[in-house]
């Protein structure tokens, strides 16, 4: 059993939690995650690892309120455990010799950059971090990110927080001046990110993206998490679990990434509500 050590609400949809996880602490790296189960009946949802403390033992997870396992999650609190904690899975985020990094984060995904800055800032590197949300209220680990960042902008779409606007209005200005980075490292919602790749492109700048499709068994055996690759003019099929979970975003095919990760949105909708429905008639 994994135990809840440290429960932090981020916002009304975001929740934060250490695991004690000791054998996971002790290989995660940046970019990788994990796959867990609430309970014994429960389903396997994958969950990026948001930082680690290999001394104490403790994994870090942030997840957003989406679906029914995530909202019986957030339900539980700290001294619960959890049934399953596996990982640390996929390829870690590569950082190896990088100088100036363009780090793009949206929403949640800020949970998943936020460990690739403050590495490659360990490293010696030159941080810029973009970061985007809807609005102030939706805003997370801003403090973490300054920390993490030699230059951070805070986008909100509504303008009530930092400035107005996407993510992308900062990157078009940055690439107008002549900024240059050895890498642009975008983590987010899909659109954003495949709008981030076509800012990038007629820069000719590598630029990476974290994808997250539908998992199951995170071995590469179900095939639930393909994706589609447009490398040197063929089409190749990946699997994010094992060959993930960051690519090449000028080769991912986003329209069919987006089509695939909206075929259960429905499904998704109805268990999360009959989840709710139970919890309201335990009167938790």
């Amino acid at each position: 059993m994994y135990e809840i050590f440290k429960k932090k609400v981020l916002n009304p949809y975001v929740t934060e939690m250490d695991i004690f996880a000791p054998f996971v602490a002790k290989k995660a790296e940046a970019g990788q995650f994990i796959i867990l189960r609430t309970d014994s009946e429960g389903e396997r949802i994958p969950l990026t690892v948001a930082g680690y403390d290999r001394a104490a033992g403790m994994v870090k997870i942030i997840f957003q309120t989406v679906g029914a396992t995530t909202k019986k999650l957030a339900q539980m609190n700290e001294g619960d455990s959890l049934a399953d904690f596996a990982g640390p899975l996929g390829v870690p985020t590569a950082t190896e010799g990088l100088r100036d990094v363009l780090i793009v984060g949206g929403g949640v995904g800020c949970a998943i950059a936020l460990p690739i800055a403050q590495k490659l800032k360990s490293q010696g590197a030159r941080v810029t971090s973009v970061i985007g949300f809807r609005s102030k209220d939706l805003v997370i680990l801003e403090r973490e990110f300054r920390a993490a960042s030699h230059e951070l902008t805070v986008m909100t779409d509504d303008g009530s927080y930092g400035r107005e606007g996407n993510v992308c209005a900062p990157l078009s200005e940055m690439f107008a001046q002549g900024r240059r980075f050895d890498k642009v490292i975008a983590i987010g919602p899909l659109v954003m990110m495949k709008f981030v790749v076509e800012a990038t492109r007629p820069t000719g700048i590598p630029c990476d993206v974290s994808m997250n499709p539908i998992m199951i068994d995170g071995t590469g055996m179900c095939g639930g998490c393909r994706l589609t690759l447009n490398a040197d003019g063929k089409k190749v099929t990946k699997f994010a679990c094992v060959d993930g979970p960051d690519f090449n975003g000028y080769e991912v095919d986003f329209d069919e990434a987006i089509s695939r990760g909206n075929m259960y949105r429905d499904f998704e909708r109805h268990a999360y509500e009959k989840t709710c429905n139970l919890f309201a008639k335990e009167g938790k």
